[in-house]
């Protein structure tokens, strides 16, 4: 009865030091937790009143190399070179080679030259009388050469589409008694160009046609080269430029379209009764610009 007892109260003892010692953890634990509840709270709460934080400042950059800097700042700047002036396209203004003809006679237009040719005369032009230099020199003095003669309805100033230019076809080779070499083409390739010298520049040409032709009856449906003077359409232009081109002897290669202008040069021609051949040109870009012409 003893023995039960001592094993009853060693029992209770040992559940008593279990209950002791579980209430001794649970206490610990309480006390932990509510360390660290309150560590917890004082983070938030220092957070929360902490300043906000701004971006790091920008670092300088590292100092260069001191040789390399030298270097560099040895180097004088280049200064850009200045713009180009383009050329003035204007030619300065020359003495008229021709100037001593215009001032002798003021029936003078222009002077004609083909180079390496006899071709190379004064024209004259005279609106009152179209045929008043048929059969006089330069002078004024009689002379069966006559002279080359502008065409009354062709104009200098202001510029026509057409000029037209009539000589002579002297047996002698005189005025245009050569003009008609250029039935054959190879003459043409050695005498393309065309040079009519005014009061103010040079005018070029370059042969476009060479033909034969008549001069025919007014009521004559056909083309009529020497009635040309003036496109102010393309209408009229065309006619004329395609007519010449039908009628042409050989193709010359040259080509020309509405605004362009034209030197025709004819002289009788004996194929037909009232022949006629014929010479047309092509203005192209000009030559010297002159200085007015004074005493």
């Amino acid at each position: 009865m003893k023995k039960s007892r001592k094993i009853l109260a060693a029992i209770f003892a040992v559940a008593a030091a279990a209950c002791l010692t579980a209430a001794v953890v649970l206490i610990i634990w309480q006390v932990n937790d509510t360390i660290r509840t309150s560590r917890n709270t004082e983070e938030v709460q220092a957070s929360a009143n902490a300043p906000e934080m701004t971006d790091p400042p920008a670092l300088p950059d590292p100092p260069e190399d001191s040789s390399e800097a030298s270097s560099e700042a040895s180097v004088p700047e280049v200064s850009p070179d200045p713009p180009e002036v383009p050329p003035d396209p204007t030619p300065e203004p020359v003495e008229n080679p021709y100037r001593d003809s215009f001032l002798a006679n003021s029936d003078m237009a222009a002077w004609l030259q083909i180079a390496d040719t006899k071709i190379d005369y004064p024209v004259m032009w005279t609106p009152e009388d179209e045929e008043y230099y048929l059969r006089r020199g330069f002078d004024g003095s009689a002379n069966r050469n006559g002279c080359l003669i502008l065409d009354t309805d062709s104009s200098l100033e202001p510029l026509t589409t057409n000029l037209i230019i009539h000589g002579h076809n002297m047996k002698s080779g005189a005025m245009f008694g050569t003009l008609m070499n250029y039935k054959d083409e190879a003459y043409w390739q050695e005498h393309k160009t065309i040079a009519l010298y005014t009061k103010e520049c040079l005018r070029n040409y370059e042969v476009i046609a060479v033909f034969y032709t008549q001069v025919y009856k007014k009521t004559d449906q056909v083309f009529k080269f020497y009635k040309f003077f003036q496109a102010d359409t393309t209408e009229e232009f065309d006619d004329f430029y395609q007519n010449i081109k039908d009628l042409s002897l050989y193709d010359t290669g040259v080509t020309a379209e509405f605004g362009d202008h034209f030197l025709t040069l004819s002289t009788c021609a004996y194929h037909v009764e009232n022949g006629r051949f014929v010479v047309v040109a092509k203005e192209v870009e000009n030559g010297e610009t002159y200085l007015p012409i004074q005493n």
